[in-house]
């Protein structure tokens, strides 16, 4: 899969993908929201750095006392607190509305990863597309086995080089050999 050629806002509902992946809902009640918050954050900065995407992660922050903040963690990925009485749907369809004349403008795509019905509704409405939490986990998972593949292809084998060809006890006398030993 090839990054796309137009520019690419991700942004991600955070609580509802870790509420429906569930390696994420796994780590939640075992280790807690943050552990949940650290590997979601985790998946996306691999995946945002191999597609080329600016992802925005959007958590809500509505009922705590304080304004919304926001972390920047690598170029591709920050990460948005709302501020208080702000939901993260409203904030991602905030984003949408202010950016829906921009899409055809600007040549450039919104995609919102969110399995909340209504929301999809709402930002495919301004003209941003729609990933549900199942698909994002899938692009992610897909991509990290073909990063992986990779990787894998352009070690060299042990297989291709002559020793491994020899019996053990040959390979062994080569050892001494090179240490300067006599075998």
């Amino acid at each position: 899969m090839a990054p796309p050629s137009l520019p690419t806002v991700l942004l991600v509902d955070g609580y509802n993908i870790i509420g429906i992946w569930p390696d994420l809902t796994k780590t939640r009640d075992r280790d807690g929201m943050e552990s949940a918050r650290r590997e979601l954050i985790e998946a996306l900065v691999n995946y945002s750095a191999f597609q080329g995407f600016e992802t925005r992660l959007v958590f809500d922050a509505q009922y705590q006392d304080t304004g919304s903040t926001r972390e920047e963690i690598t170029r591709h990925v920050s990460v948005h607190y709302t501020g208080f009485g702000q939901t993260a749907d409203t904030y991602i369809e905030k984003i949408c509305a202010n950016c829906r004349h921009e899409f055809t403008k600007l040549k450039q795509r919104v995609i919102v990863a969110t399995s909340d019905r209504a929301q999809q509704l709402t930002v495919v409405g301004y003209g941003a597309e729609w990933m549900s939490a199942p698909q994002l986990a899938y692009d992610i998972e897909a991509i990290g086995n073909q990063v992986r593949r990779k990787q894998q292809s352009s070690k060299p084998s042990a297989r291709r080089l002559l020793a491994s060809s020899l019996d053990p006890v040959a390979q062994q006398r080569l050892a001494q050999l090179r240490m300067g030993r006599r075998p």
